[in-house]
């Protein structure tokens, strides 16, 4: 079991329906249980087109069973459920958006997946909403 920390934003169509949908879908997860979840805090997006909406921000606090590599593709299912689509323009809009921050005391350097979170000490967007969760 492993406490972990997870950014979710969303900056396209009904933001917070996106939000509550995926926490839903979080929650649904198989040895997964959301522990704490910050308030909502709304953004300017970060790089990618200048012509993008704001994001809604929120941080979790997670415990799980599943391994890291398992929970990161339980988490891309969920944001291709969603609307994400598999390949996209980096840093660009997108209906739900689902990282892991830290996953526990590891750390990961791999391709698909680098814990902890290589930018997460340098986004606002992620460190506010962190701090009520940790």
């Amino acid at each position: 079991m492993a406490i972990c920390y997870l950014g979710i934003g969303s900056n396209l169509g009904n933001r917070q329906n996106n939000i509550k949908t995926a926490l839903k879908k979080i929650k649904g997860l198989e040895k997964t249980k959301i522990i704490k979840s910050s308030k909502l805090i709304e953004t300017p997006p970060v790089g990618g087109p200048s012509s993008q909406k704001k994001f809604l921000n929120a941080v979790l606090k997670v415990k799980t069973h599943l391994a890291p590599l398992s929970f990161l593709r339980a988490l891309k299912s969920i944001e291709y459920e969603l609307g994400r689509p598999k390949r996209y323009l980096r840093n660009s809009a997108r209906t739900i958006d689902l990282d892991i921050l830290f996953y526990g005391n590891k750390k990961i350097n791999q391709k698909e997946l680098k814990i902890p979170h290589p930018k997460v000490f340098s986004r606002d967007f992620v460190m506010r909403p962190l701090l009520e969760v940790l």
